[in-house]
């Protein structure tokens, strides 16, 4: 799992650094498909219950789910860029928001909020605690910064397949679930928006928007629980 972490991770450092103004997602999309095969893994998306891409590309005010398209970007647009792959057996699986070009200060500060909030319910993923200790972790964090928690979608375990038990919510009370133990991997992922934490998922049965049209953000790291505490896989 290390390994196919480490690919998707430089996989997606690579893509987000060329996430600039006039580049269209789609050509985003065929950077990450060309690359995840020179290291000889597989996209893990595409094809995945029918989804038709390699990247998840979710623009401003879309979720999670997002299709590439031949738009190019624009100036104080924020991208939410989530890619997984499989390689030898495992998957990997990880996810961040870039601005492109300049943004309000409110977009960046939702994206900061949203990958610290990442950051404080990684810190929680310890041995002998409780998965709801990282909803806790996520909810806390970002609610007392004004913004809101997705419901409707969750992080999950993952290992020989892509989604795995158990669901990793990003919300709820403390100190409920199953224990936290060594061996353990799961994609711990908040989806975080401006206002409302209400979405819906459009026609295309995939993009899940805000319902009010605000701005969402989303970071996601795969994480293995060890004796030793949390360890990113997702990291370059």
């Amino acid at each position: 799992m290390r390994v196919v972490c480490r690919i998707v991770a430089e996989v997606l450092l690579l893509v987000s650094a060329k996430a600039k103004p006039g580049v269209t997602t789609i050509e985003l999309n065929r950077l990450a498909e060309s690359e995840v095969v020179k290291h000889k893994a597989k996209p893990a998306f595409k094809g995945y219950s029918g989804y038709p891409y390699s990247l998840c590309c979710s623009l401003n005010d879309q979720v999670v789910h997002g299709f590439p398209v031949d738009q190019p970007l624009r100036p104080g647009d924020i991208l939410s860029l989530d890619f997984g792959a499989y390689y030898d057996g495992f998957y990997g699986d990880a996810a961040v928001t870039v601005p492109v070009g300049d943004v309000t200060a409110n977009a960046a500060r939702l994206i900061n909020v949203t990958e610290a909030s990442l950051g404080v319910a990684i810190d929680h993923a310890t041995c002998n605690g409780r998965l709801s200790d990282i909803s806790n972790a996520v909810q806390c964090y970002v609610e007392s910064h004004g913004f809101s928690v997705v419901r409707d979608f969750v992080g999950h375990g993952i290992g020989r397949k892509l989604h795995e038990a158990p669901q990793v919510p990003n919300y709820g009370e403390p100190g409920k679930g199953p224990k936290l133990k060594p061996g353990m991997v799961l994609a711990i992922e908040p989806m975080v928006n401006e206002k409302s934490y209400e979405v819906k998922v459009l026609e295309d049965g995939w993009t899940a928007v805000t319902v009010d049209g605000s701005l969402s953000a989303h970071f996601e790291h795969t994480v293995a629980i060890t004796d030793n505490g949390p360890e990113i896989l997702t990291r370059v």
